[in-house]
């Protein structure tokens, strides 16, 4: 038996791949949720509320390694300060983050968040990894059955994504995870910047259907860093296999 490696968000899109992966390496993992699950195949599952700080000591109880992957929209940084204070406490070494591409850059709160969440791990005295991934597929499947459902599209302009595979984001962060503490990494971004038309447009095509498209300004300064491509990563970035168009055939096509 190894030490367990302690996953926060285990059960979600990302931990749905990084688990497996973990135990297909070999070790054994903690998986904290929110509700309790039958453990079992070298996963034990525990109770914890990272925002209310609850539980904390014993989902870190004999742990060397966190991986937190839970995040939701608003609160992350307040979660990962409670989890850092319970690792502190519990001399964790290696804590190792997955935040968002543009999180210094973008002034959303989602993103200001993540960025709070970064600045925690990064002052804990804790030797960490972050890694920065770009928005998944998955969000960027929900964001455009959402929009096409309307029978005029409204498209901002200048919105461009890089879009990026959930299961290459795991398997990177399983390679982090099990590798030394490395600080902040290269982003990790889908290999084609798309602009949202762009992406709504292929996703139509998988359908069989058509929508017209209505551009629209995007106001203040969020729409600004987006037109500037704030939230893109285009140098010193580490680029994942699989395509937006390799995604839809998998998923939809």
């Amino acid at each position: 038996m190894t030490t367990p490696i302690l996953v926060t968000g285990g059960t979600g899109t990302l931990g749905n791949h990084v688990v497996p992966l973990l135990r297909e390496a070999g070790h054994d993992v903690r998986v904290l949720s929110r509700h309790g699950r039958p453990s079992g195949d070298g996963v034990e599952y525990v109770t914890a509320d990272l925002l209310k700080g609850e539980g904390m000591e014993a989902a870190l109880a004999g742990v060397e390694t966190v991986l937190h992957l839970a995040g939701g929209p608003k609160g992350d940084d307040e979660a990962t300060r409670n989890l850092v204070r319970a690792a502190s406490r519990a001399e964790v070494r290696h804590l190792v983050y997955i935040s968002v591409t543009g999180a210094d850059a973008v002034p959303l709160g989602y993103f200001r968040a993540k960025l709070g969440a970064e600045r925690a791990v990064a002052d804990s005295g804790l030797p960490w990894t972050t890694l920065r991934a770009a928005q998944f597929h998955d969000l960027v499947l929900k964001m455009a059955q959402g929009m096409t459902k309307l029978p005029v599209i409204p498209v901002p302009g200048g919105l461009r994504f890089q879009p990026v595979d959930s299961r290459d984001v795991a398997a990177r962060l399983v390679e982090l995870t099990l590798a030394k503490p490395a600080g902040l990494v290269p982003d990790l971004t889908g290999p084609t910047v798309y602009a949202l038309a762009d992406l709504l447009t292929t996703y139509l095509k998988t359908q069989g259907k058509r929508r017209p498209m209505l551009p629209v300004h995007m106001p203040g300064k969020a729409g600004r860093a987006y037109r500037s491509g704030d939230n893109l990563s285009l140098k010193n970035t580490t680029i994942g296999k699989r395509t937006w168009e390799d995604f839809l055939a998998e998923r939809v096509g």
